[in-house]
């Protein structure tokens, strides 16, 4: 059977007919899965389980039926979602993983990550990447009022865009948001596999490296739909 992966959906109310598609998919093809799994950035932002989007609310019941439907569901933090959690996990159906997990695939071990973590040139974003997860930083942000934390959202979603400007204006904007070589080959070498599939950049493609390795990085859901279908040892990047 077939295992489908995705990332970088980034669903927001903003952009309902991605999350029509999502419910689409999640509906009709992801039910003759053997699992889904999610590799983070599920939504644009999240900024904790009683975040009330409607997008929220609809992505929640439609994995949580194909979890009952007998599909497992697995999903894996990202940059915009790291605030999703246990109480939305379950609501959803979906199980929680770490960020790098190895699972098997065709009878071998395959490396997940989000992504993020390869991109080690980008030394500003890395130092707000371990502010974010650090637990105490995060219990002090779900302990403020909803409205406050839906205003941090909306500054650290502008700060961002911003910032991505500055950084095509100087030109540096596909090399610094890029996977860094030796940290992908750094993670190959920790884990010691030969396949690694992960999200977060949105270039997608399926990238062949020495020594028989492969790193498949999935596409993001701005414009259309983008799934990776693995059958065996068949890994196909498609659209919807």
């Amino acid at each position: 059977m077939t295992t489908l992966f995705v990332s970088d959906l980034h669903l927001d109310p903003a952009r309902p007919e991605i999350t029509r598609l999502f419910g689409a998919f999640v509906d009709g093809q992801a039910r003759g899965a053997e699992a889904l799994y999610i590799l983070g950035d599920l939504f644009e932002s999240w900024v904790g389980d009683d975040d009330p989007s409607e997008a929220g609310a609809f992505v929640a019941e439609r994995l949580k039926a194909l979890s009952e439907a007998g599909v497992p569901v697995w999903f894996m933090h990202g940059n915009r979602d790291f605030l999703l959690g246990r109480d939305y996990a379950a609501r959803a159906g979906m199980r929680l993983l770490p960020d790098p997990a190895v699972i098997v695939l065709g009878g071998r071990p395959v490396l997940l990550t989000h992504g993020d973590l390869l991109c080690t040139d980008d030394t500003d974003y890395q130092a707000v990447r371990a502010q974010t997860r650090d637990p105490a930083w995060q219990a002090t942000m779900l302990a403020q009022p909803l409205p406050a934390r839906l205003a941090f959202a909306q500054q650290a979603r502008a700060a961002s865009q911003a910032r991505q400007g500055a950084l095509r204006e100087a030109g540096t904007m596909e090399t610094i948001t890029d996977v860094a070589p030796a940290a992908v080959d750094a993670m190959f070498a920790r884990y010691g596999v030969d396949t690694m599939i992960h999200g977060h950049t949105h270039r997608p493609a399926i990238h062949r490296l020495d020594g028989g390795r492969r790193r498949i990085v999935l596409g993001d859901w701005y414009a259309q739909g983008s799934v990776l279908r693995v059958d065996g040892d068949d890994y196909r990047l498609e659209g919807l």
